[in-house]
């Protein structure tokens, strides 16, 4: 059973179709003769589907190869526009993808970042944030919808906040899309990442969304391909399978998202009342829209959430501990601790995420064994008893 949508999504048929059937082609995008120019249409086809989804210019669709890189152009590159200021407001619970890349800045001594204060649910401190901006921030970076406790920022409100103020303000978008609405022509938007491979797309193919206005570095240099931002040969067949499922995720968004929300809620229920100690992370979901559809968060006090992980996984059900990019770390998770849990409580930690092959079956299978595997998990976890002779 596989609880783990977050960490990837599986392959869509009409994103594996125009892979397949662009990747046969040859030619490559820039070159003038014709092979080159049927590349070229293919690309700037799959822009402009991109673009019509997400409510922008296609000359704003710059490809890349997915939701890491399109951090880093967004924050380096950014950043380093923003001549003469030096300081970063970014959210202590975003991705690594944003967090190292702003922690790297900072050691060229060019830069200095701030966290935003969080609550205990995983929401940024809007006031917090708009107290921050000032004539000196280069950046702001907060993610639309937190990847391991499923909690949705008032983006709107932040974007408007930074164009009053002046700063560029970029946003995570890629665990959001395909599951809320996701727009790029939010008032103050700069920068929007988004990755294939969690839509049903291929792994390996994401965009930046970024403002015709934005003042950006290139952080790859070279031919000058995707308005001199991202330079390199642009893949078509990646692009046009990103565009397929950009297009059919944002299609039934709508539908999936309230289909998920009812799984989401009955699984949090009945995990609740099977285990009482267990902890539901992140907003409570009581008002609609704070909480992602299909994800659910807990802490199970006492267990490891890697014997809890592989304990399910023996029994053949799929999740993770929190970012599958760090699974296998042992520290806890930065997200929890932001959130003021406590450090021996966040190894606990377990995500369920749905997606859009998930079924009522599969959060039955969940509750089949998850009672036992948690008090299998803390039964191992139990200091033992030393006798001394």
């Amino acid at each position: 059973m596989y609880l783990d949508h977050a960490a990837t999504s599986p392959l869509r048929p009409e994103a594996q179709q125009a892979w397949l059937e662009v990747s046969a082609l040859t030619g490559n995008p820039s070159s003038l003769h014709a092979s080159g120019r049927s590349s070229r249409r293919i690309v700037e086809e799959a822009r402009e589907a991109i673009a019509t989804a997400l409510t922008c210019r296609p000359s704003e669709v710059i490809f890349t190869a997915g939701g890491t890189e399109s951090d880093n152009l967004a924050v380096k590159g950014l950043a380093w526009g923003a001549r003469g200021k030096s300081m970063i407001l970014r959210s202590p619970i975003e991705h690594h993808a944003v967090l190292d890349p702003v922690d790297w800045l900072c050691t060229t001594g060019e830069f200095t970042v701030t966290d935003v204060k969080v609550d205990h649910g995983g929401r940024v401190d809007v006031s917090d944030l708009i107290s921050h901006l000032s004539d000196d921030v280069a950046l702001c970076t907060v993610m639309w919808a937190n990847n391991e406790v499923g909690t949705v920022q008032p983006i709107a409100e932040i974007a408007a906040a930074c164009a009053s103020a002046g700063v560029a303000f970029h946003t995570d978008a890629v665990q959001a899309l395909g599951m809320l609405e996701v727009s790029a022509d939010l008032e103050g938007l700069t920068a929007l990442t988004i990755s294939g491979h969690k839509i049903g797309a291929p792994v390996g193919t994401g965009a930046l969304i970024l403002d015709r206005d934005a003042l950006i570095v290139p952080v790859l240099h070279g031919g000058g391909q995707e308005r001199d931002v991202r330079s390199g040969t642009v893949d078509a067949a990646s692009a046009a399978a990103l565009a397929a499922a950009v297009t059919a995720a944002v299609t039934e968004q709508r539908g999936l998202f309230q289909r998920l929300e009812v799984m989401r809620d009955d699984l949090i229920r009945r995990v609740l009342a099977a285990i009482p100690e267990a902890q539901l992370m992140g907003d409570p979901g009581d008002t609609p829209g704070l909480r992602l559809p299909g994800n659910a968060c807990f802490i199970f006090p006492g267990c490891e959430g890697d014997a809890l992980l592989m304990l399910l996984d023996a029994a053949g059900v799929e999740c993770s501990t929190g970012s599958a990019c760090t699974s296998g770390v042992p520290d806890p998770s930065h997200v929890l601790l932001a959130m003021g849990v406590d450090p021996h409580d966040a190894r606990g930690a377990l995500r369920f995420s749905l997606g859009r092959t998930s079924s009522d079956g599969d959060v039955d299978a969940l509750l089949e064994v998850l009672p036992g595997v948690v008090e299998r998990a803390r039964r191992a976890g139990r200091p033992r008893m030393v006798v001394r002779s």
